[in-house]
């Protein structure tokens, strides 16, 4: 299958405003390329996230790759693209942030193309105290003793570098006991349902609107040793299908994960209780800065408590129980 590939030329301080601004679009397949300064600074200051850098990714300048199924009823979005960067030029005083030239350039890429140029940049990350995630084309680093999710993140979003994932990893791992019944919404690659696994859930249920990502969170269980039996994937949108809403809603879920967008976070809201029983614990992350207030104030008018609030440079994750 052919895929039209969008990149969009920023700064390393606007490529989260350009995904939040792609995701608008509805365009969320996508990859943030990092420019010298920002992997440079990530070497110097992250190294509890990252064993290295490829050499590779100091000749980049920072961009954002969105990828579109090259098909007949897509054949607009480009335009909107290009229409809506223009747009988010003129916004760039008012934002206060530098955004660059927000010039767009296409090409058509193979699927196998578009999976392989995640290795250039893909290494092991250590995420909080107990997971390493660990691209199956690299070696475990010798000596550590945390549990490893291999993972080729191919099509799908979600590799653990970015702050919504890790956050998510962090808040998960903060909150689990052992044994739990996890509900992963946007499971995309699987990596949030899968860690959960790892670090000793007792079964997972995870849902995607992709087809691809929802095959591929299978693939990265089963690589995992992940029985197959205590985790299940459906397909579909649980807000507006109504077979997969009344399966995944006939239990009631010790953790809800949601690494989405504020848009549909917030949509969730009223959904969101009826996972959960008194104890359990709703995870949210994907929320711009900006959008933190409406995402709360919807959580909270649905009978919830947000309890935590973690920030990740533009980006914010939240912890929030049944009131």
């Amino acid at each position: 299958m052919k895929w039209l590939e969008l990149t969009v030329s920023t700064t390393d301080e606007g490529t989260d405003i350009v995904s939040a601004r792609l995701s608008m679009l509805g365009i969320n397949e996508v990859s943030v390329v990092q420019g010298r300064e920002a992997v440079e600074e990530l070497m110097a200051n992250a190294v509890k996230y990252w064993d290295y850098a490829d050499d590779a990714a100091l000749n980049n300048s920072p961009a954002v790759k969105a990828y579109i199924a090259d098909l007949p009823e897509n054949k607009d979005v480009e335009e909107s693209v290009r229409a809506s960067m223009d747009e988010l030029k003129k916004m760039e005083g008012e934002i206060g942030v530098p955004l660059g030239e927000l010039s767009v350039t296409s090409r058509l890429v193979d699927e196998e193309d578009w999976a392989n140029n995640w290795k250039a940049y893909f290494k092991p990350i250590r995420i909080g105290e107990k997971l390493l995630v660990c691209p199956a084309w690299e070696q475990v680093p010798d000596g550590d003793a945390r549990a490893v999710l291999r993972i080729d993140p191919g099509m799908a979003f979600g590799t653990g570098a970015h702050h919504t994932t890790r956050m998510c990893l962090e808040l998960l791992e903060k909150n689990m006991k052992g044994g739990e019944l996890i509900a992963d919404i946007g499971c995309g690659s699987g990596i949030l349902s899968v860690s959960a696994m790892l670090m000793g859930a007792g079964e997972t249920v995870a849902l995607d609107i992709d087809p691809v990502a929802a095959r591929i969170a299978a693939e990265t269980a089963e690589s995992n040793g992940v029985d197959l039996m205590k985790y299940t994937v459906y397909t579909g949108d649980i807000l507006t299908d109504k077979q997969v809403r009344e399966a995944v809603t006939r239990r009631k879920y010790d953790i809800v994960l949601a690494n989405i967008v504020a848009n549909v976070i917030i949509a969730l809201a009223p959904l969101v209780p009826k996972l959960m029983h008194e104890g359990s614990v709703f995870i949210a992350s994907g929320i711009i800065d900006d959008r933190l207030d409406e995402v709360v104030s919807a959580l909270e008018e649905n009978g919830l408590h947000v309890r935590d609030v973690r920030s990740g440079e533009d980006w914010r994750a939240l912890e929030a129980v049944l009131k």
